[in-house]
């Protein structure tokens, strides 16, 4: 497989927004569960939001209400719509992929995983 690609992070205010999105040609749209996940500095990765084979979606508590996972299947691509950005979401994004198995916002059940954008929100 072709590990995934992250684009579209970078700095922005308080309230802003950010699209991030992830080139995974190997793991959208071939049945793959596809996850998006954050690691602030001195903190561990934690999970974000993720996109099972049904479409059927879950979120984080920290970004439910402010955040929005999707996926265009014909451009193998997963996307991160982040709104309302507050300094808490400063960190590395992370796009991942799992089997359809085990579709869970836990790091451990994803073996497959992009290098990271940077996401810095200032107050």
């Amino acid at each position: 497989q072709v590990q995934p690609v992250e684009s579209g992070g970078g700095s922005v205010q308080a309230g802003g927004s950010l699209k991030l999105s992830c080139a995974a040609s190997s793991f959208v749209g071939s049945g793959y569960c596809m996850g998006w996940f954050r690691q602030a500095p001195g903190k561990e990765r934690q999970g974000i939001a993720l996109i099972d084979i049904t479409t059927r979606t879950t979120y984080g508590d920290a970004v439910k209400g402010r955040f929005t996972i999707s996926q265009d299947k014909a451009k193998n691509t997963l996307y991160l719509q982040m709104n309302n950005l507050k300094p808490e979401d400063t960190g590395v994004y992370y796009c991942a992929a799992a089997s359809p198995l085990v579709c869970t916002l836990n790091t451990g059940t994803f073996h497959y995983w992009g290098q990271g954008t940077q996401v810095t929100v200032s107050s």
